[in-house]
This record gives C-alpha cells, sequence and structure tokens, in this order.
C-alpha cells in the first residue's frame, strides 16, 4: 500500500483510473517531471487485493496508476489535461472493451487542492462542447492504493505486442477522433 507525498521529498502523487492499468502508463511514464508510474488497485474493501480478485468484482476496486511527479516541472492540472485525453470521460461502465466497474473512469484526490483542481478541470471539458455527451468520470477521494503484481509493472515495455493488442480495443481510434488537435 502507497500513500500521497510519503518519503517523495517535493514530489506529490496523483491517482487516475481510465481502464485497464496497462494502458494507463505509457501515457504518462515519459513525461517531463514523471518520477514513477505504478499500476494498482484502489478504491476497494479488500486489503492488499490479487489481481484475480479485483478481476471477480467482489473487492470494490478499480485499476488505476498512481503517478509520482513533480508539481515544479508537471503541475497537477497540466497531468489533468494528460488525463482526459487519453480516456473516454463519457463512459462511466468502463473504458473501451474493457468493461464493469473495476475499469471504470475516475480521477481519486489526495488533497483539497487535487478535488479542486479535478472538479474545475471536469467542468472545463464539459463546457467545452468538446463531447456532445456529458463528462461522467467521477472524482473521489483517495483511498489505500495497493500495487499490481510484478508483472502488471510497464506491461508495455514486458509485453509490447500483448500491449498493442490491448491497445487496439478503441482507446487509440477514439483519442484521434477526439484529441486530433
Amino acid at each position: 500500500m502507497t500513500n500521497k507525498q510519503s518519503d517523495n521529498h517535493g514530489f506529490d502523487t496523483a491517482i487516475f483510473a481510465g481502464g485497464c492499468f496497462w494502458c494507463m502508463v505509457r501515457p504518462f511514464d515519459s513525461l517531463p517531471g514523471i518520477k514513477k508510474v505504478v499500476s494498482g488497485y484502489t478504491g476497494g474493501h479488500v486489503a492488499n487485493p490479487t489481481y484475480e480478485e479485483v478481476c471477480s468484482g467482489t473487492t470494490g476496486h478499480t485499476e488505476a496508476v498512481e503517478i509520482t511527479f513533480d508539481p515544479e516541472i508537471m503541475p497537477y492540472a497540466q497531468l489533468l489535461q494528460y488525463y482526459w485525453q487519453v480516456t473516454d470521460p463519457t463512459d462511466a461502465s468502463g473504458q473501451f472493451q474493457d468493461r464493469g466497474d473495476n475499469y471504470r473512469p475516475v480521477i481519486f484526490y489526495n488533497s483539497p487542492a487535487q478535488k479542486e483542481a479535478a472538479e474545475k478541470s471536469k467542468a472545463d471539458l464539459q463546457n467545452s462542447d468538446k463531447f456532445s455527451d456529458p463528462i461522467v468520470t467521477s472524482i473521489e477521494p483517495a483511498s489505500p492504493f495497493y500495487p499490481a503484481e510484478e508483472y502488471h509493472q510497464d506491461f508495455y515495455k514486458k509485453d509490447p505486442l500483448r500491449y498493442q493488442l490491448e491497445e487496439s480495443g478503441g482507446r487509440d481510434a477514439f483519442i484521434k477522433e477526439h484529441w486530433q488537435d
């Protein structure tokens, strides 16, 4: 289990869920100011859940990524902008081919400032008329984050072919359609 701002002097954490956590690592991994991106589980009622338990739908967890970042280089508001551009904020039932509560889009905030920034960012996106459907991504307080098993970490590097198959489930096409500018 990890917590926000633990021993990361000068760093902060953001926790985002947007479908399969494999697909949420790469977009953030190479951004400036990012120290690490960890795949894991959050929002549930079971301590230290396994992948199989989370997939069963009985733990209440959501697959998510915990991003450790330097807010001087990569402000939280900018991370939120990246987040919107790699998820479908109009689909509360999962993301792309990944369906169910464990794949729902959620911004988990670690502080009142993060909550305020997330709510403003969501309202700005809704008011932009970029999407005809309402923005339904949930904004919730962070709860314990449990890193996923090692084989899930940096999956896009470990198994690029399988990662490409996961990405081809509609995420890339959606991003191109809605964020080409």
